[in-house]
């Protein structure tokens, strides 16, 4: 029996070549590909409603005799059609129209239509049904619920009900090879998953289906995260085909280093070192995330990693997404580093010119031993001399490939170790997914001193009391942050909210000093802000998300958000984050718009509830799935077909057990499988 994975598309009637060039462009080549080709809902058009019973927002098929039909010219020239099945009257509205439709619609016939039910009005109606004569006594024909599929522009729905159509009549004669062990047990083999999904019968339950709960759905979602799973892990091994140099551990300099702080690691701390100090002993590429909830001390730990590489004569690079965070990491290693010597150098998009070639050539020539900056660390003129660790900060505001960019910067055949580093606690279940080309070492453990963040939420009608409340706390010497939010991601716009704030905030309060800083400023007129906030010459820090990582004022012991219901619950924990780093109460305030939405709520209170990052990331990606948690636009991971995440959480043990095995007992299957729910949109190979 020939497998259906080689045919073309081109072979299937109705494809010619126009249509084939964009079902490619879509990602569709072969019928196999067809097949996983899966709808995202489904209509049922399986029975006639009662007009009397069609529930207000539902896709219903009723049936009834149009009873009037005219051309009326209110606001918009408009079709309307009346029609009647005894137990009710729709009314049947199209803005768009020809003669010969008006001609068709005669009272006195019957039609069958299909649409939205709303209500309008003039009672119940629909606009731009779907709609055929029918003759008295037919009974409906579909015996199943119709697919609606994803699509792009120029194909539309019934091209892919026909051309999926096709590609499911192939399977019995020649079905799609089972790349799963043929051992363990499925509640569907993959063809039947495939029918059923493509095809249920009018009693399917919807319910599950819309859910992701179907044993067919997840038959497939188990197959699809394996296959997701597995290129991960061919990118661990593409990673680790080529040598690293090996850095055993140096005692002297650790001790040293150590001992200069004013502060001794924590437990957890020390537990994360002494993982990454035997992965750098290794020949091979270390590849490591190290998550911990903010303020928990990551740069501690890369600064002890960094120094275990530079001991051994190599370079280091620090990479960090925003100037604000890259800046503190250069003042806070410049510091720690000063009595080892180790002076690091500098280089952010905003080098031009002569300090940009000085510090290429300080670079290129070995001389700086560390280099710290933000993306402008992979840019191509960008090239060390002996490159031994990239340390990458706040990896989710980066994509796999910008990471695995800058490891390339090394020279012939030698990769450097990798750490990366996130104060966004994932979920495991998630890291199990989006990060399976890495080990993961969590540090759980605060500093001693920190104080809990109390959360509470105040409406806005209440603002007057908040600016009381920051008075209070300023008059005794405290500094507090005011973070402005807008739901456009216009910088412009959130510079002129941050400004307004300001200005009123400098009028309620003119014995503050109230300092402001956006992302339009010049960044030497936000250093002059920041060195002022941090110095305790303002009071009052006014700004926008952009202080959402990186800086660290002990100082500060209240923060006002506002709009906080606009962002997601692991940003609302970043900018909580920047209070409670000192040893005085903290508080922040969530000064929310009413109303509030159901999923607002939800969001505001879990921030309440809990300090823990590890929870609320966990209600995060409840919440609102796992693209907006890891931000889908810059990863490019999760975007899955069948499975949906957290929904499919139960199946990841099985997964990984699953990849592994294959890897081992049958890794012939490994490119299939991966080719079959990937495409030619591999995302994680091709660097």
């Amino acid at each position: 029996m020939s497998s259906i994975a080689g045919i073309p598309v081109q072979q299937l009637r109705g494809v010619g070549p126009k249509l084939a060039a964009t079902l490619a462009e879509y990602g569709v080549h072969r019928v196999e590909d067809l097949l996983f080709h899966l709808p995202l809902r489904y209509q049922d058009r399986t029975r006639i409603t009662p007009i009397g019973a069609a529930p207000e927002g539902a896709d219903v098929v009723v049936e009834g005799e149009i009873r009037v039909a005219d051309v009326v010219f209110g606001r918009r020239r408009s079709l309307v059609a009346r029609i009647q099945d005894g137990s009710g009257t729709l009314t049947l509205r199209f803005f768009h129209f020809s003669a010969a439709q008006k001609n068709n619609l005669l009272p006195g016939s019957r039609i069958r239509c299909f649409g939205q039910v709303r209500r309008g009005s003039s009672g119940l109606e629909m606009f731009h049904p779907e709609y055929r004569q029918v003759e008295e006594g037919e009974t409906i024909a579909a015996e199943a619920l119709t697919p609606i599929y994803p699509t792009t522009a120029g194909i539309g729905q019934n091209q892919w009900r026909n051309i999926c159509g096709q590609a499911v009549a192939l399977l019995q004669r020649q079905p799609p090879l089972d790349l799963l062990p043929a051992d363990e047990r499925y509640p569907y083999d993959l063809p039947g998953a495939i029918q059923y999904l493509h095809n249920p019968p009018p009693d399917a339950p919807q319910t599950l289906l819309r859910e992701g709960e179907h044993p067919a759905q997840l038959r497939l979602a188990l197959e699809e995260l394996v296959a997701h799973n597995l290129s991960m892990l061919q990118l661990r091994q593409q990673q680790q085909l080529s040598p690293a140099p090996a850095l055993p551990p140096h005692p002297p300099s650790l001790q040293a280093f150590l001992s200069s702080l004013p502060f001794h690691p924590t437990g957890a701390q020390q537990r994360v070192i002494a993982e990454i100090s035997a992965d750098l002993a290794q020949p091979r590429p270390m590849l490591r995330l190290v998550q911990g909830d903010v303020g928990s001390g990551k740069t501690l730990v890369a600064a002890a990693a960094a120094l275990q590489a530079i001991a051994n004569g190599y370079q280091v690079a620090i990479m960090a997404p925003t100037e604000i965070l890259a800046e503190q990491h250069l003042r806070t290693f410049g510091d720690w580093f000063a009595a080892l010597d180790i002076e690091p150098a500098w280089l952010s998009g905003r080098i031009k010119g002569n300090k940009r070639k000085a510090s290429l050539e300080l670079i290129g020539s070995g001389q700086a031993r560390l280099v710290v900056g933000t993306h402008a660390l992979f840019q191509q003129d960008v090239s060390f001399a002996r490159l031994g660790l990239v340390i990458v900060d706040e990896q989710h505001r980066f994509g796999v490939h910008q990471r695995l960019t800058l490891t390339e910067k090394t020279g012939e055949g030698v990769r450097p170790h990798q750490l990366v580093m996130t104060a966004t606690p994932i979920p495991r279940t998630l890291s199990m997914v989006a990060y399976a080309d890495l080990d993961c070492s969590i540090i759980d453990e605060l500093p001693p001193g920190r104080q809990p963040v109390e959360t509470v939420l105040i409406d806005g009608s209440r603002r007057g009391d908040v600016i009381e409340r920051v008075a209070h706390a300023c008059g005794q010497g405290r500094q507090a942050y005011w973070v402005c939010t807008l739901i456009e991601e216009s910088e412009a716009l959130q510079a002129s909210a941050a400004e307004e704030t300001a200005l009123m905030l400098r009028e309620a309060l003119p014995q503050l000093g109230v300092g402001l800083i956006h992302g339009r400023m010049k960044p030497t007129d936000k250093d002059a802000v920041m060195s002022a906030f941090k110095a305790g010459e303002l009071a009052l820090l006014v700004a926008t998300t952009v202080i959402e990582v990186g800086v660290d004022v002990p100082n500060a012991s209240l923060m006002i958000i506002e709009n906080p219901e606009r962002l997601g619950l692991a940003q609302l924990h970043q900018l909580r984050g920047r209070v409670g780093r000192g040893t005085a109460a903290s508080h922040c305030v969530l000064l929310y718009k009413s109303p509030l939405s159901a999923n607002g709520s939800q969001r505001l209170q879990a921030m309440r509830a809990s300090t823990d990052g590890f929870y609320i990331a966990e209600r995060d990606l409840e919440l609102r799935g796992p693209g907006e948690v890891l931000g889908t636009r810059q990863t490019g991971l999760m975007e899955f077909r069948v499975a949906r995440l957290p929904e499919h959480n139960q199946l990841l043990e099985q997964v990984q057990e699953l990849a592994v095995r294959l890897s081992k007992e049958r890794p012939e299957l490994m490119e299939p499988l991966i080719q079959r729910w990937t495409g030619s949109a591999r995302r994680f190979a091709e660097v």
